[in-house]
């Protein structure tokens, strides 16, 4: 579990990835080393790089670039596909119309989540209701980003059969009615540089994006090669830059996973501030749990921590539609 030159641990998850079909794969001693790795990572920072996932970094590449293309346009192209809630909260964003605790972030956005038919779930479902809305151009980009989510839901499910052995669970806990039909989301976001020359110095509001924890279990970021823009608090309460690999996602838990586990893995405090002059793309992925799913600790994990329950019972449509309403101007 290499270190180089950042604070976080680099992991191989090609061994899981190859045996993802396996049945057996628990068995699997460099499955078994991954697992390891992962487990030592999500209990002390909740943050690791996965490498040897599969996706081509060409493609990582393309997807950002796109990304990039669609944020050039001018503001009367991009409202076109304006996220509204009569969308589903679904489409673009402007800067600052994105709001973290109170406070407006300083980036553009694209925001897209699994589409499901009408009346699926209920009344608590009818705020997500829509379809995604895709750029005409660049035009392959609903292609594109329908590929790269398919891919990115395999690598995340299959990560989390490393997390689920590592929590002492078969490889398929989360799969099923906790997340056999995860309620994804993706978004693309875009960073403006630093305006000032004084760039040491931002003040809170040109913060990209404010301090927060992701919602749902894991998150994948595939982030501009060049930049160094997000942070992750450690548990002394320092800020710590997590600088891009190319070819690697930056992973991190989320709030679901941390109830799963009852607190052995923590959901971590990152934010972002682009301090370089340059524009910084990031498309983030969050595998989330069935949309439905009502979320509480695993008896397996309950038992390593006591035996009692630390967090109550939450549902996970609940707590993202609380989030989404608050989220925006």
């Amino acid at each position: 579990m290499a270190t180089d030159f950042t604070s976080f641990p680099i992991i191989d998850v090609g061994p899981i990835m190859e045996k993802k079909d396996d049945p057996q794969m628990c068995e699997d001693a460099n499955v078994l080393e991954v697992v390891k790795q992962l487990d030592q990572a999500c209990r002390q920072t909740g943050f690791f790089y996965a490498k040897g996932h599969g996706i081509s970094e060409s493609l990582l590449g393309e997807v950002k670039k796109a990304t990039r293309t669609f944020f050039q346009h001018p503001y009367e192209e991009k409202v076109k596909i304006k996220l509204t809630p009569a969308s589903g909260y679904r489409g673009y964003q402007r800067v600052g119309e994105n709001i973290t605790k109170g406070v407006p972030d300083m980036h553009e956005a694209i925001d897209c989540y699994r589409e499901f038919k009408p009346g699926m779930y209920g009344t608590l479902g009818k705020t997500m209701e829509g379809s995604n809305q895709w750029p005409l151009d660049p035009p392959n980009f609903k292609e594109l980003m329908e590929e790269y989510i398919n891919l990115c839901t395999d690598v995340s499910r299959n990560i989390m059969r490393g997390i689920a052995l590592a929590l002492g669970g078969s490889p398929y806990e989360f799969e099923g009615d906790r997340a056999g039909n995860s309620f994804w989301v993706m978004r693309l976001i875009g960073y403006p540089g630093a305006s000032s020359l004084k760039a040491s110095d931002i003040p809170e509001n040109d913060i990209g994006c404010g301090a927060h924890t992701d919602y749902g279990l894991l998150t994948l970021v595939n982030q501009d090669d060049d930049i160094t823009a997000l942070q992750v608090r450690n548990l002394s309460g320092e800020w710590i830059s997590a600088p891009p690999i190319p070819g690697a996602f930056v992973c991190n838990i989320g709030d679901m996973l941390e109830i799963y586990s009852n607190g052995l893995y923590k959901s971590t405090l990152h934010r972002v501030i682009n301090k370089s002059p340059k524009y910084r793309v990031c498309v983030a992925f969050f595998y989330e749990t069935n949309f439905d799913t009502a979320v509480e600790p695993l008896e397996i994990c309950k038992k390593k921590t006591g035996g009692e329950s630390k967090f109550k019972r939450a549902v996970y449509g609940e707590h993202l539609v609380g989030k989404v309403l608050t989220n925006f101007v």
